[in-house]
């Protein structure tokens, strides 16, 4: 299951169907929509997050057609990463933004998709918060050989994304709340 899913990405790249444009690498610019609000810079071909942390570039930098298939799982537009995060070699959980913003800096839409690099079908989910109480969290758990999610918040930078993973046995694999974005 692994090497399908590592040739599925690698099979997006090569068709072309990358959501993120190539440019010179570790360039700053701002992206493209007019309502942007999110410096960005490149990280072979992919949009990250000017303020996204060190880790997250090292894993992007590291693997960026995954990267780019998780952009493809939440659909046109999600083209800007707020965060990756690995979990050993059981998983890694990518956020993503259109950049637009609705009534301030913290109204990005959010979409999360936790991939599953276990080889094996597991019990898993992802669970993607805003940053205001009174919107419900979205989430997806069940049994998945490739991914949990995606899952979506129309608020959702500076909220957290929750990643949870677990054996055949029960134990558990990963436990994880992360802080999307770059929040004060």
């Amino acid at each position: 299951m692994k090497k399908a899913i590592h040739v599925g990405i690698a099979a997006t790249a090569v068709l072309g169907l990358m959501t993120a444009a190539p440019a010179a690498s570790a360039a700053e610019h701002t992206a493209p929509n007019a309502n942007t609000t999110v410096a960005t810079v490149d990280i072979k071909g992919v949009e990250v997050d000017k303020e996204a942390s060190n880790e997250t570039r090292r894993i992007i930098e590291s693997n960026a057609p995954a990267a780019v298939a998780a952009a493809n799982v939440c659909g046109s537009g999600y083209t800007i990463s707020t965060g990756a995060w690995r979990y050993s070699t059981y998983g890694t959980t990518y956020t993503w933004t259109n950049g637009t913003s609705g009534s301030g800096y913290y109204d990005k839409p959010i979409c999360a998709v936790f991939f599953n690099d276990s080889g094996y079908t597991r019990y898993m989910g992802v669970r993607l918060r805003s940053n205001y109480t009174a919107d419900a969290p979205a989430e997806d758990f069940g049994a998945f050989g490739s991914y949990a999610g995606p899952v979506y918040q129309k608020r959702g930078y500076c909220g957290t994304v929750y990643s949870y993973m677990q054996d055949s046995t029960g134990k558990v694999l990963v436990d994880n709340v992360q802080t999307i974005g770059s929040c004060n």
